[in-house]
């Protein structure tokens, strides 16, 4: 009885140290976010760790929301477009695609892995890879571990008083 007890516990504790990622995912409304949402009506099962934005296009992703999910928390972030040429605003999702090669290359010199950040361009018909990409997004961050940025804090340097005084 008492070795059964150990096992319990030591199973518990194995569960509760089973890092789950928070991913923070941008769907563009007129193909990912469908995409998604095809998914639920079919009840397609996909890892619980992503938390959607619904953005009206993938062009509309400022790289700003990009910085602030990884300053707040997200160990990963997912951006979900149209396929390149099928977007409702004509030029959208290649406006991201720019910004995501460039913020890409930021994040990296920040540090943060090339797995936390993903672009995919998913169509509202496209359920089943919506599935494997957020399922494979979720086991590659949470191979990573957690993303432990260290954020300064606002510093007011010794003597600032004195030298904004006239």
């Amino acid at each position: 009885m008492p070795e059964t007890t150990k096992e319990t516990a030591a199973g518990a504790t194995a569960v509760q140290e089973r890092f789950e990622p928070r991913i923070v995912a941008f769907f563009c409304n007129w193909c990912t976010y469908l995409a998604a949402d095809l998914a639920g009506t079919t009840r397609l099962k996909y890892a619980p760790n992503v938390r959607v934005v619904r953005v009206m296009c993938s062009g509309r992703i400022d790289p700003q929301f990009v910085l602030e999910a990884f300053a707040k928390g997200a160990d990963g972030v997912l951006i979900g477009g149209c396929h390149p040429g099928d977007c409702h605003y004509e030029s959208g999702n290649y406006k991201q695609l720019r910004r995501y090669s460039l913020l890409h290359r930021m994040l990296m010199e920040l540090g943060i892995e090339k797995d936390r950040f993903r672009l995919e361009w998913i169509s509202a018909s496209e359920a089943e890879p919506l599935k494997t990409v957020v399922n494979d997004m979720v086991e590659k961050v949470r191979e990573l571990g957690p993303l432990n940025l260290v954020i300064p804090s606002e510093r007011v340097p010794e003597h600032a008083e004195e030298a904004l005084v006239p």
